[in-house]
């Protein structure tokens, strides 16, 4: 229909906006409502909604599903609140029919403002869909929007953590189309966009967080990104830059030596395990990531990036291979989901221990908000910091934070935690260029 469309997801995920970019061709961005506050995700929807004639987020989980399972918070019904977006709620309909209603009455019922606004039916037959969408509407008082039918060809699959990537999909681009196709006759799309240009405006009294800090030049930041290492958050870039970052990619997988003149090193996660042997292979690569770490570069390594730094890192059938050898231990497959969810950093080393001047913000109360999401572990996994879970409490030891090195299995959101950001560069700018 020719709309410029702005996609955002809710929560802590990487492959989903993956999907979303490949679709509508542009960047796609999270909303989180754990790892940043409500003032600065009404700030990132809005800097963004601005550029676009319609603003879509996909949701997470069951929409009342927040904290360990059994809060709100920071779960798609929060942030549908927190930004006032009107609600589509997606209601899987197989195996049942009339029970559809008590499900859509039960939903926008548990919160009186719940948000929910129209209802789609998935997986349901033309010849129901016609005749339950009438009675839906008259238990609820809620618009059936639409349904869409079982359709085994378009089916996605997915794999230990997620989804597979958009790349890796045969005929994704003809799924697509045919899905498309099928959606114009069984969707009520003009419904949908009536229900989207009736929503309030998202006010927001913030500030860009970047606002207050810049570097005094350019700093170059190495980037690794490809298919094993695409865990990447956009505001995360787009916060680096802002703030005087010139972010150059490059690839573990293809390419035999770094970036010239780098400054600083971001080793974010992916799948690196489903490339072992690859990554293992690059000899020079590895040797030079290790040579810039043990030179002073600062480098902040993420999960699957943290992985590739220890001396070995076995694939997941259990064979092991040398990696870059920064961290003294072994990473390895450990055949279940070891971490799931939000938790926060606080230091656990003595107060005149050298954390490196990496973390700041190690004398308020509230830590730094983060997320795990991996099945594999380290014989290594570092001991700078305590990761907390927000609910239970419960607690392990995590992370390097010796000299210029930021590593370990959590996925940081500098939105949330923008000092990370500013210490990241501030050490950066320290390291001298060939052209200064």
């Amino acid at each position: 229909r020719g709309f410029d469309v702005v996609p955002f997801k809710s929560g802590p995920d990487y492959i989903d906006p993956l999907f979303h970019s490949r679709v509508i061709g542009v960047p796609s961005r999270n909303l989180d409502l754990f790892l940043s506050s409500e003032d600065t995700v009404r700030y990132l929807m809005t800097a963004d909604a601005e550029k676009a004639d319609l603003t879509v987020i996909e949701g997470v989980m069951g929409f009342y599903d927040g904290l360990g399972g059994i809060r709100t918070s920071a779960g798609s019904y929060d942030l549908a609140k927190c930004t006032d977006t009107p609600v589509i709620l997606i209601v899987d309909c197989k195996g049942m029919s009339l029970s559809a209603a008590a499900v859509v009455k039960g939903f926008a019922g548990f919160r009186r403002d719940s948000h929910i606004e129209g209802v789609i039916l998935n997986r349901i037959s033309p010849a129901l869909y016609s005749v339950l969408k009438e009675e839906i509407e008259k238990e609820t008082g809620i618009s059936v929007v639409g349904y869409v039918p079982t359709l085994t060809d378009c089916l996605i699959e997915s794999r230990h953590l997620g989804l597979v990537l958009p790349h890796e999909i045969r005929d994704l681009k003809k799924k697509l189309e045919r899905l498309s196709g099928i959606l114009e006759n069984t969707l009520d799309i003009s419904r949908i966009l009536t229900i989207a240009r009736e929503a309030p405006s998202c006010e927001t009294g913030a500030k860009d967080p970047a606002g207050y800090f810049h570097t005094d030049k350019k700093v170059r930041i190495g980037l690794a990104r490809d298919e094993a290492f695409c865990f990447v958050y956009e505001d995360n870039l787009h916060l680096l830059e802002k703030m005087g970052a010139e972010i150059i990619p490059f690839s573990i997988l293809r390419d035999s030596h770094l970036p010239e003149d780098l400054q600083g090193l971001l080793l974010y996660g992916g799948y690196p395990e489903l490339y072992t042997e690859q990554i293992a292979g690059n000899r020079s690569m590895l040797e030079e990531i290790r040579d810039h770490i043990e030179n002073g570069i600062p480098c902040m390594a993420e999960c699957g990036g943290f992985m590739i730094l220890h001396e070995i890192m076995e694939d997941m059938e259990g064979k092991a291979f040398p990696m870059a050898g920064v961290i003294p231990g072994r990473a390895f497959y450990s055949g279940k989901l070891t971490r799931f969810g939000y938790v926060t950093l606080t230091p656990d080393l003595p107060e005149d221990a050298d954390h490196g001047n990496v973390l700041p913000g190690w004398t308020g109360a509230d830590g730094i908000p983060a997320h795990e999401f991996h099945y594999y572990d380290s014989t290594a996994p570092g001991e700078a910091c305590k990761a907390a879970k927000p609910v239970s409490g419960r607690n392990w030891k995590c992370m390097h934070t010796e000299k210029n090195l930021l590593a370990g299995f959590p996925h940081l959101y500098y939105y949330g935690a923008p000092g990370v950001a500013e210490m990241f560069l501030v050490k950066a700018q320290k390291i001298q260029r060939v052209d200064d």
